[in-house]
């Protein structure tokens, strides 16, 4: 993880990007940093839903938001099971983060998937 990206309070002390574009994901302290393994697809612009059979990447770290609309530009695919996968909004490369719709209050952005401003 880079430096400078918590804050004491354990939130993100800066901006959440989007890698492809640099579409604002998330503003700096809004969401708290939470260890989970999640496996998330390989990222690319796709239909997530369609494509069930592609390599996915175990990531550790990432930014946990409780309401939706904490996001300032962010995209849900269409359910895969109980799983719905954050993309931007923007230009829809993603999967950026995971939403398990059993856990209504729990969105998770991976740290690896985004850049910070």
């Amino acid at each position: 993880m880079e430096q400078g990206l918590v804050s004491e309070d354990g939130k993100n002390a800066r901006a959440v990007l989007c890698q492809r574009c640099g579409c604002k994901v998330l503003s700096a302290g809004v969401a708290t940093l939470a260890k989970r393994e999640l496996l998330l697809p390989s990222m690319k612009k796709t239909s997530l839903a369609e494509n069930s059979e592609q390599e996915c990447e175990l990531l550790i770290e990432h930014w946990l938001v409780h309401d939706m609309f904490t996001f300032d530009n962010v995209g849900f695919s269409k359910d895969v099971g109980s799983i719905k996968f954050l993309v931007c909004a923007d230009c829809e490369v993603g999967p950026i983060g995971w939403h398990n719709l059993k856990e209504q209050n729990s969105f998770y952005v991976a740290l690896d998937r985004v850049h910070h401003e």
